[in-house]
């Protein structure tokens, strides 16, 4: 059982150090462009996470915050320590751990002050750019507050909390442009504020224990506090102090909070987007959304600015995507679980997909077992913008690998026979830019469609049985024989095989 004993930003970043695992970047840098820049080259080149603490035009002289922090979860080594691991896990036992601290829950305590109090500003004292938000790209829009910031909000008839995490541009000094793909709870909740012609109070938390992005970004049952859910993860409850302007509560001992309303009324909306989102793409447009009216903003001493650059590119995988690999593959097999479905030995979600293909190891025993697999999780509402791509593969292939897995595709997938099965015109996901854009519009829709795809990376049980196969199914594969591997490791020395001194 991992032990956390580290339980807000800065023990985490202290933590991180401390494995070799952060890098402090000391040398001047502009917040327009060139950090998120660096921050995505570092993805590239596998490094470490980042601690920004010479920003242009925020001097820690002077600046109400000089310092923001990137990358801590950009490798699956940074998860796994964040998660309280000694060191790297393999996937199944993240997933393993994940899927048990998933079902549990302790309740959050209320406390009556905290650090994140120490600083309260309001009114016309109210100014989002005293705070380093960077512009993370060249094609942005703006300055991205909303990138790791986990949003509070809830129920006005329950009272029920929920934390998700939304993007959020900067529109001028007291104004949050904000994207909420939908969500079960907030869906749930925008139309009671809606039914009751009021804004929706939120809080933005940038900066607390990484295990509030983590759970934050997944997608629980309605009903679920993720609060109880983190409180399972520490061990511990969650301490919350009630925000100054706004009826929410919020970790004590956040970084920064910022406290207002969201109007449902579109006389109030502002221009947002495109953004470098997630898929790597800034594919969305110009589009008028709801705007936050910013109410306060509290604040520790120096405190240190949580954000991430959201773009996730081939071999440099997004922050937000290592943060929902493992939980996504978790609520999968979960639900596969809850399906009754036998013989699943292993879930997985690459970070570069963000969740939109998961690939499923079985022990096959029976033929159409892969599309129970896909049905169960495209008729899952916990699943209804993720798991585009639904690959199926036997025991014998390691999900985790690609190789392997495109060696399956390749020699076990024949491309004209239901080893391939589309389901069209189902719920999709708002920010796929392979979907049309007139299918990506939730306020005319309702909510995003798009197409779905189950490969059938199994072998077939459909070929009679041959001897020449040793009575199988399918061929047999070229393997060495335990045998051979055993002469090999007898004689490796005699081998004497020159320039190269690889032991067996």
């Amino acid at each position: 059982m991992p032990d956390r004993d580290f339980f807000n930003l800065r023990d985490a970043v202290q933590l991180l150090e401390s494995r070799g695992e952060l890098a402090t970047v000391s040398g001047r840098i502009h917040w327009d462009v060139e950090l998120g820049a660096l921050c995505r080259e570092v993805y590239r080149r596998k490094g470490p996470a980042l601690l920004f603490s010479n920003i242009q035009d925020y001097p820690a002289e002077t600046a109400r915050c000089s310092q923001l922090v990137s990358g801590l979860f950009a490798s699956m080594r940074r998860v796994s320590l964040l998660l309280g691991f000694d060191d790297v896990q393999p996937n199944k036992r993240l997933v393993e751990y994940v899927l048990e601290r998933n079902d549990m829950r302790i309740a959050p305590r209320i406390v009556e002050s905290g650090p994140v109090h120490k600083h309260v500003i309001t009114g016309k004292d109210i100014d989002l750019l005293e705070f380093p938000v960077p512009r993370w790209h060249f094609l942005d829009a703006g300055r991205y507050i909303g990138t790791l910031g986990c949003v509070v909000t809830k129920d006005p008839e329950t009272q029920q909390l929920n934390v998700g995490i939304y993007r959020g541009m900067v529109v001028d000094r007291d104004r949050i442009a904000v994207l909420i793909i939908s969500s079960q709870s907030w869906e749930i909740f925008r139309e009671k504020y809606r039914a009751r012609n009021e804004p929706v109070p939120m809080a933005w938390v940038f900066g607390w224990d990484p295990i509030m992005e983590f759970i934050a970004g997944t997608t629980f049952p309605n009903g679920v506090c993720e609060y109880e859910v983190m409180g399972a993860y520490r061990g511990r409850p969650v301490p919350l102090v009630k925000c100054k302007t706004v009826d929410l509560l919020v970790p004590a001992d956040a970084e920064m909070v910022v406290e207002g309303y969201l109007s449902l009324d579109p006389s109030t909306f502002a221009l947002e987007g495109p953004f470098g989102e997630v898929t790597g793409y800034a594919s969305d447009v110009p589009t008028m959304r709801p705007a936050m009216k910013v109410t306060a903003i509290t604040h520790r001493d120096d405190p240190l600015f949580r954000a991430t650059a959201a773009a996730g590119l081939p071999n440099a995988p997004s922050e937000f995507g290592y943060v929902i690999a493992i939980q996504r593959a978790a609520i999968a097999w979960n639900v596969l679980r809850n399906a009754g479905i036998p013989g699943i030995l292993n879930v997985c979600v690459q970070p570069i997909s963000n969740g939109t293909t998961v690939i499923v190891q079985i022990k096959k025993t029976y033929e159409g077992q892969p599309k129970q697999i896909a049905a169960a999780l495209w008729g899952s509402l916990t699943c209804k913008s993720v798991y585009k791509i639904v690959i199926v593969v036997d025991d014998d292939i390691d999900p985790t690998s690609y190789e392997a897995v495109d060696w399956a595709i390749n020699y076990r997938v024949d491309p004209g026979s239901d080893d391939l099965g589309v389901f069209r015109s189902t719920i999709g996901w708002a920010l796929d830019p392979s979907a049309p854009l007139e299918n990506r519009q939730p306020s005319e829709l309702g909510i995003a469609l798009g197409n779905r795809l189950l490969i059938d990376a199994t072998k077939t049980w459909r070929f009679p049985r041959r001897a020449e196969w040793n009575n199988e199914k399918f061929p047999p594969v070229s393997i060495n024989r335990p045998e051979d591997i055993e002469l090999m490791k007898r004689r490796w020395e005699e081998y004497r095989i020159k320039n190269w001194d690889e032991k067996f």
